[in-house]
């Protein structure tokens, strides 16, 4: 007897064991330590769980009637799931495994030369199937529509949600994983990973809660510092966009939450702390200043923006090409409400500086972290947020004109600025406008983009053409070997978006005549 329910035109094929030996919750109902290791933020999981209703569990231990709701109604959920057969829907397939145990496969799911696969969940419809494939291991887990497992990959008390996967060795223990993200070659443990997470080579990452996403790990890197020499009770905050580059080490805890879309330079090794400068990079120091511990690193706010918009141009379109997510709804845009306002606060306080210093710390400046900021990057970084700002502020308006002039929204354009608004998003950009930037007319303002999106256009080439001046000084033929930044497509594809752009620009400036 399998203990198992078979549909109709499943195959089993070659196995060693397929079978349910009692009650089985399919791996559902358990709690997984997502950011701290020890305990404190656990989510009860069950089948259909997202990275959305994750996070906010996890955050919940302020409200602890909403977590005893939330904590009943997946009780539930798995009281109904549990059952004493395995069950092994409609043209599933499984095939050379050494053992299926205690599981549910869903429909079209696709076993192929597992090995073992055990108390788990695979949600799947035929023509998104989710996979374990090749050696892999996968116990007490869920994998969600689209996922795979492969090559030699482990899976244990985790949650793949849709189009999530873990290859080459890839370690995944007590996780929750974003859509669109991938586990390869390193580990992740005890981590809440939002979508698009580039986890690709021999790495790291423990304790990390990371919701946001849209991050990279480098090879070699060490975001596990979550052990005290007490209890591994600490724990990561990355943000979106996080880069952390080859080799660095973070010590825990860390919060880098409101520095979205930073970079931490190879080799570097960060000390515990929070950084609230969006944009960033931090690099190991290039001296010892007297005054500053050795330990500390260099910030310099703002500097993707001024040096390496490339990379964030490049990351929207390049998200949005990849997503295979067909339940979860993204923002690809980088600059939105929220990653703005952060920019707003950065720039704050960097102009509310009392003394001018050659060098300043947390001390001077909040939400430097455990770094140090020459006041040469200053003025930059201030100039850089700001004219991402106005970008920002003046596309919502240009947005807001044409809904106004093609009907979608309500008013006329004569009182737009003046005349408050029921629409939350655009008020707050309408008051950015008049009261941060001065703005009053409508047409005027209109008139600066097309040249601001020409800059940003320049600049994304700028940002790549460096990488030729540099290539070209070290490797003999790399202009020959290498697209020159004027031929990189990305590059084109910018110039042709702007200049489409400008044109719909100008012929909106012309509709107001």
């Amino acid at each position: 007897d399998l203990k198992c329910v078979v549909g109709p035109e499943a195959v089993l094929l070659n196995c060693g064991s397929v079978t349910c030996d009692g009650e089985t919750s399919f791996g559902n109902g358990q709690e997984l330590e997502v950011g701290i290791e020890t305990g404190g933020r656990e989510v009860a999981v069950f089948a259909e769980l997202d990275v959305e209703v994750a996070a906010e569990v996890a955050r919940l231990r302020a409200a602890p009637e909403q977590l005893e709701a939330y904590q009943a109604a997946v009780k539930q959920y798995t009281e109904r799931a549990t059952c004493d057969r395995g069950i092994i829907c409609q043209k599933a397939l499984i095939r050379d495994t050494a053992q299926v145990r205690n599981s549910f496969i869903g429909a079209g799911a696709k076993i192929d030369g597992a090995t073992l696969v055990a108390n788990s969940t695979l949600l799947s419809e035929p023509d998104e199937p989710a996979e374990v494939l090749s050696g892999a291991c996968v116990t007490d887990s869920v994998l969600q529509w689209g996922c795979e497992a492969a090559s030699m990959a482990i899976v244990d008390r985790s949650v793949m949600t849709e189009h999530s996967h873990a290859e080459r060795h890839g370690k995944v223990t007590a996780c929750i994983v974003g859509p669109n993200t991938g586990i390869a070659e390193g580990e992740a443990t005890a981590c809440l990973l939002g979508p698009f997470v580039g986890f690709h080579h021999q790495a790291l990452l423990i304790a990390a809660y990371w919701p946001e996403g849209k991050g990279n790990i480098g090879y070699g890197a060490n975001v596990g510092s979550n052990h005290t020499s007490k209890a591994p009770d600490q724990e990561l905050w990355p943000g979106e966009g996080l880069f952390l580059g080859l080799g660095v080490n973070v010590k825990f805890p860390a919060d880098f939450s409101k520095a979205p879309y930073s970079i931490l330079a190879s080799g570097v090794t960060t000390l515990p702390q929070r950084v609230t400068f969006p944009f960033s990079l931090i690099n190991s120091p290039a001296e010892v200043i007297e005054g500053i511990s050795p330990a500390y690193n260099e910030i310099i706010p703002g500097w993707v923006l001024s040096n390496n918009i490339y990379t964030l141009k490049r990351n929207e379109g390049k998200y949005a090409a990849r997503n295979k997510a067909r339940r979860t709804k993204f923002n690809f845009s980088v600059f939105r409400p929220d990653t703005v306002a952060l920019m707003r606060d950065a720039c704050r306080r960097l102009e509310a500086v009392q003394e001018t210093k050659p060098v300043y710390t947390d001390r001077d400046i909040p939400g430097l972290g455990k770094n140090y900021m020459r006041e040469a990057v200053r003025q930059p970084a201030i100039e850089a947020y700001r004219f991402y700002i106005r970008y920002y502020a003046l596309m919502a308006l240009m947005n807001r004109v044409e809904a106004l002039l093609d009907g979608r929204a309500e008013g006329s354009v004569a009182d737009l600025l003046d005349r408050a608004s029921d629409d939350g998003v655009w008020e707050s950009q309408r008051c950015l406008l008049t009261e941060e930037l001065g703005i009053r007319d409508v047409r005027a303002a209109l008139e600066e983009l097309p040249a601001i999106l020409q800059k940003i256009a320049e600049d994304v080439e700028e940002s790549k053409a460096k990488d030729d001046r540099r290539g070209a000084k070290i490797i003999e033929d790399y202009n020959v070997v290498h697209t020159p930044a004027s031929e990189d497509s990305f590059v084109k594809k910018t110039y042709a978006a702007t200049a489409e752009q400008i044109e719909q620009i100008n012929a909106l400036i012309s509709r107001l005549s």
